[in-house]
């Protein structure tokens, strides 16, 4: 499967590790996953490197900061041409009211996570959004609650078979 790196156990609780806690220092790091401070370093460092960590962020509570509405976006085109994907993905770029985008395949092609500070200003994005060039349908899917949201399984990753990259 291309993309995948070879990962040992050791790289694997690295990644378990640091999705739960971004924060932690190298050397508490490399006492929960049993190795040297230097030896976790360097694999942290490869791993970020290989780009198989792309980012340590944190993760913001959207209503205790104002953003009472967070609602799921369905965008559908006109023309799936690349010239207009290009350009509508430079347009989501610039609004940072939109957390992700994602390009997707059937009746839809792209999947927004939007926020918003009321219900008013959401229906002004989907308004937004309408108006856009060679955008042809607007759905709009406001979330009520989340039922789950964990990190990425890394237990499941089979290293042993994956090819190096």
């Amino acid at each position: 499967m291309a993309g995948r790196y070879q990962l040992d156990g050791v790289d694997l609780r690295i990644l378990s590790e640091l999705q739960e806690d971004g924060r932690v220092r190298n050397n508490e790091l490399a006492h929960r996953v049993g190795v040297s401070a230097p030896n976790c370093l360097r694999r942290l460092k490869s791993l970020v490197s290989r780009g198989v960590i792309k980012a340590v962020r944190a993760i913001l509570d959207e209503r205790l900061l104002g953003y009472e509405v967070v609602s799921f976006v369905a965008i559908q085109l006109g023309s799936q041409a690349q010239p207009i994907l290009e350009t509508f993905e430079t347009s989501v770029a610039a609004m940072p009211r939109i957390q992700q985008c994602w390009r997707i395949s059937g009746d839809t092609d792209y999947l927004l996570k939007c926020v918003a500070p009321s219900v008013e200003s959401m229906r002004q994005q989907l308004l937004h959004f309408a108006a856009m060039p060679n955008v042809k349908n607007v759905r709009s899917f406001p979330v009520l609650g989340v039922a789950k949201d964990v990190p990425l399984p890394v237990e499941d990753i089979a290293a042993a078979t994956a090819p190096v990259v």
